[in-house]
């Protein structure tokens, strides 16, 4: 059975980029949960998302596309990707995701999400950041981050 993702993407050594010229127009994290609703709810009621697009699985969703100022993320239930595409699922599945976003104030993100499971409670890094990280309710742990300064040396 081949592995879910090619070798290259691994960090192969021995493969290299051909096309240097190569432009990367967008980097979209999909989610994998057991429910895609209440993600929904919390990137929708809490941040300000807009549904976009959705599949339906039955009587679930199976896929959601959530956007807000050009920013996109997605949501595939672990169902809906094992019928998708069984062999990456099976990969991934039960795994979690660390998102690191950055917005220009953290203490709108802080109001918004009082009721989050806050996992990192607010702080100043070493980095010139004030963050704070949170839990969606599928357990992906999600740190906003706003740059304040300058990295300490």
């Amino acid at each position: 059975m081949p592995p879910a993702l090619p070798v290259c993407a691994r960090g192969n050594p021995n493969q290299r980029r051909k096309d240097k010229n190569m432009s990367i127009q967008r980097i979209t994290p999909v989610l994998l949960v057991r429910e895609v609703e209440p993600c929904v709810a919390f990137w929708v009621d809490i941040l300000g998302f807009k549904k976009i697009a959705e599949v339906p699985d039955g009587n679930r969703l199976g896929f959601v596309i959530l956007e807000r100022d050009g920013l996109e993320i997605m949501y595939q239930s672990f169902r809906s990707a094992e019928k998708d595409a069984p062999e990456a699922a099976r990969e991934i599945n039960g795994g979690r995701t660390f998102l690191y976003i950055e917005v220009d104030r953290l203490e709108s993100i802080r109001e918004a999400t009082t009721a989050a499971d806050v996992v990192i409670p607010l702080r100043d890094t070493a980095y010139g950041a004030k963050e704070i990280g949170v839990k969606d309710p599928a357990g992906h742990v999600i740190v906003f981050a706003e740059m304040t300064a300058q990295p300490q040396s």
